[in-house]
């Protein structure tokens, strides 16, 4: 009877253990895939013109993420330039909005595409006061956006409630749904510190 216990106690243990040691490894596997698939990259940069804009961090690495997957040397196929994915054309009218002037290949230096493209996402919060529709203007552009907010087709007393371009429509919710991600990752990573 005794040996019979001990086996029962022994073999509990044994699951116990395994079961502990399952959750474990589920975390660290919740967190490697994490790392992997949202990376923190450039986040000294990120907090410097976070804090000089007024953008979360966790905003600035979600249209870094959905824009270039954090390639630095990343060009679109419509000339889009960099981290932030800026048009040169846009790049050159904040460059005169704060008196500096750079060639447009300084896009590919991480600090040049983090600044400017924060700046205009400060730029665009300002003009729309909402983050859905800064995402929507820095895909489709300002006047699209504009225009839509302006059509009852897409909107309502200010709210836009369709997006009519699919692509801009999909970008929206993919950088909503990173920035969240990056929210929860900053978070943690505060707490650890």
């Amino acid at each position: 009877m005794k040996k019979s216990y001990i086996t029962l106690v022994a073999i509990l243990f044994l699951i116990t253990l395994l079961c502990i040691l399952l959750t474990i490894a589920s975390r660290v596997e919740h967190e490697v895939k994490e790392k992997v698939y949202y990376p923190v990259k450039y986040l000294d940069i990120v907090e410097k013109y976070s804090v000089e804009y007024d953008v979360e961090p966790s905003v600035i690495l979600a249209v870094i993420k959905c824009e270039s997957n954090f390639n630095c040397e990343a060009k679109s196929s419509v000339g889009a330039m960099g981290l932030m994915q800026m048009m040169p054309n846009t790049f050159y009218d904040i460059q005169h909005r704060l008196s500096e002037e750079y060639d447009e290949e300084m896009l590919f230096d991480p600090e040049t595409s983090i600044k400017y493209g924060t700046y205009y996402l400060r730029y665009l919060y300002n003009i729309f006061g909402d983050w859905e529709l800064v995402f929507a203007a820095y895909n489709a552009g300002m006047g699209n956006v504009s225009n839509w907010l302006k059509n009852d087709e897409y909107s309502k007393d200010g709210k836009l409630l369709v997006i009519p371009f699919a692509e801009t429509d999909n970008y929206v919710k993919k950088v909503l749904d990173t920035e969240k991600e990056y929210k929860k990752i900053l978070s943690e990573e505060e707490n650890h510190e």
